[in-house]
């Protein structure tokens, strides 16, 4: 059976789609307040998040999850084009979540993976 053409959507002078940027000014499952990740105070942006979160009625998993994720994807898609300065804002910015959500931080309780062995050559 054949497969339907997708739609394909605009591309920039570039020729290259930003969905992730229509991602996080569009996103469906929060209503963040604008220009949030390119504040200054993480717990600033953390509280933001935490109110859209709470607020959202359309997300899928619990209000932490779907604020650490969006936090999360900003910071993988921005890539080079994030500062360092900023980037060290938004890391700040997940342990000021996981207070704002009274969590603990998972990767000090998270075990490691074994390590892999090498195998033997023949």
């Amino acid at each position: 059976m054949p497969r339907a053409k997708m739609k394909r959507t605009s591309t920039h002078a570039s020729g290259v789609r930003r969905w992730s940027a229509r991602v996080t000014a569009h996103s469906n499952a929060l209503d963040l307040d604008r220009n949030v990740f390119t504040w200054k105070d993480p717990r600033r942006i953390a509280r933001s998040l935490k109110r859209s979160a709470e607020r959202s009625h359309r997300r899928k998993s619990d209000p932490f999850r779907s604020a650490m994720s969006m936090l999360t994807f900003y910071i993988n898609r921005a890539g080079d084009n994030l500062g360092a300065q900023q980037r060290r804002v938004l890391e700040r910015t997940k342990n000021a979540l996981r207070d704002a959500f009274q969590r603990a931080d998972d990767s000090k309780t998270r075990k490691s993976p074994p390590a892999r062995r090498k195998r033997a050559s023949a």
